[in-house]
């Protein structure tokens, strides 16, 4: 048996990765987060700290230099901001008077004045120090704060004559975290490759060959080969597994065992059945054959009366050549009559051997026909055939089938000797035999012309030993014997009847459709 593409190592390996990436992922979301709060919160820090330390430096220089802020300031305090704002990489530091024009910016290097657009002076606080993350911009894995701003009125002690404004760029920062998160991605799959290869070889190890191991014994169980017990001493689930497995084998070459006797015991009582069977079908047949010969014995006397007539005249010796030779012949024929109907007994009276071949329904009856028409009991009956069917051909036993149609057609003559009491009919006496083929089967019909049936009879003609002959004159199992060998053909046997119109018997055998 092929293995499925789709087989259970491919689909935990996919659920393990699946879990492997997603849980990795999950605690790298988790983590960027933690370190993009925190590198916000320093780059907070900074700002606050490089705020205070230009807000001294002017204080310092105004004081120094006794100059208004109105006034341009020197080109080396604009330096050393500018140096300041290094520390916050994208980072502007403006100066505005009170009436919100701009005295000095300072932009730290390399950055220009639109990538760091100040925000509305009336947005400005003016009663005290402010901080504040302005407009929105795409972080890490969401969107964060793009700029931090500090404002606050100078100076502080007395009436603020101006305002000082810092605003720095988170956007470096998240650039940074950004290509950090590039060489993470790839640590995590690197990850996930190692730890798939040591999960799979640790699921096919524990899991996969125990499995696969019982699954072969279940295999090799189910075409009836004897298996070892499995052994299994892991204290897991699969040896648990393992253990039921041999107790569930051990039960079953238990119920395997029984049902072995069992089938023995069926066996040899359906051979003794079909022994038995086959007593009963001999015995039967011994009975029409002693019925048989009842009437040959009767039949043959005649013949042999004549042959002794003949004999008689011949001791006599007064007869001429020509009349002697005349009554030889006449001696033969009568002989070879006699010879005639006990060669046909004996065919039919000898052991059937049990063995079914091709046969000739037709033939069958015909021969059948042969048998009875010396016998008394037919000498009041017309046989009318219509044999019509165009296959008669039936895989069965010659000497049961004419045993069968000689129940039949001797239970009708039998029922037509009694007479009708409701009458005697016109076609009194008369056996009409008909065949057809019919959905794959040839149909028999026997209709006679006898008193019929009765409904609370019809229904146990074919149970053994029943019969409404006097004693000595039936058996009661000829019918019951012809309906057991018809079954056995694969047919059937029916009989309709009504009191006062005859009795039919209605017999289906599959046809041999061999070549």
């Amino acid at each position: 048996m092929g293995k499925s593409f789709y087989s259970l190592r491919t689909g935990i390996l996919v659920e393990l990765i699946f879990l492997i990436l997603a849980a990795m992922l999950l605690i790298n979301v988790v983590m960027v987060k933690f370190a993009e709060r925190d590198l916000i919160q320093a780059r907070v820090q900074s700002s606050r700290i490089v705020f205070h330390a230009i807000e001294q430096r002017l204080t310092r220089w105004l004081h120094e230099n006794g100059r208004a802020v109105r006034e341009p300031l020197e080109e080396s305090f604009e330096s050393e901001t500018r140096e300041l704002l290094e520390d916050l990489g994208e980072a502007a530091f403006v100066i505005f008077d009170s009436d919100g024009k701009e005295i000095c910016r300072v932009i730290s290097p390399g950055i220009r004045r639109q990538d760091l657009p100040l925000p509305d002076f009336q947005s400005f606080p003016k009663n005290g120090p402010s901080f504040r993350f302005e407009e929105k911009t795409w972080g890490v894995i969401w969107h964060a704060p793009r700029f931090i701003t500090i404002t606050a009125p100078f100076p502080l002690s007395r009436e603020p004559f101006g305002f000082l404004h810092l605003r720095s760029s988170l956007e470096p920062l998240y650039r940074q975290l950004r290509a950090s998160q590039r060489v993470i991605l790839m640590y995590v799959l690197l990850d996930s490759f190692i730890l798939l290869l040591v999960g799979g070889y640790l699921l096919s190890r524990i899991v996969l060959r125990p499995i696969r191991k019982l699954l072969k014994i279940t295999s090799e169980y189910g075409k009836g080969e004897w298996i070892p017990p499995i052994e299994d001493e892991s204290g897991n689930e699969i040896g648990e597994l393992s253990k039921a497995l041999n107790n569930m084998i051990k039960r079953l070459e238990e119920n395997k065992l029984q049902l072995e006797q069992h089938v023995e015991s069926l066996e040899k009582a359906n051979r003794e059945l079909r022994q038995a069977q086959q007593e009963i079908i001999r015995s039967e047949k011994f009975a029409s054959v002693g019925k048989l010969a009842a009437g040959i014995a009767h039949e043959i006397g005649n013949p042999i009366g004549i042959v002794l007539g003949y004999i008689e005249l011949l001791e006599k010796g007064e007869v001429s050549e020509e009349e002697k030779k005349d009554y030889l012949e006449r001696m033969e024929e009568e002989i070879t009559r006699i010879n005639g109907i006990i060669r046909k007994l004996l065919d039919f009276s000898r052991p059937s051997e049990g063995e079914p071949e091709v046969v000739s329904v037709h033939d069958s009856l015909r021969k059948t026909l042969d048998i009875l028409a010396p016998q008394p009991m037919m000498s009041e009956v017309t046989v009318h055939l219509h044999l019509e069917a165009r296959k008669d051909r039936v895989f069965a036993d010659s000497n049961q089938l004419q045993q069968v149609f000689l129940n039949v057609i001797m239970n009708a003559a039998d029922a037509m000797a009694e007479g009708n009491p409701g009458g005697e009919r016109e076609d009194s006496g008369s056996l009409t035999i008909r065949s057809e083929c019919r959905d794959g089967a040839i149909e028999l019909v026997f209709q006679d012309t006898g008193p019929g049936i009765g409904p609370e009879d019809l229904s146990r003609i074919f149970d053994p030993f029943f019969t409404t002959k006097e004693p000595g004159k039936g058996t009661g199992l000829g019918l019951s014997v012809s309906y057991s060998i018809i079954e056995g053909l694969g047919g059937t046997m029916e009989a309709e009847s009504r009191p006062g119109e005859g009795t039919r018997i209605r017999i289906t055998i599959p046809l041999h459709e061999g070549k």
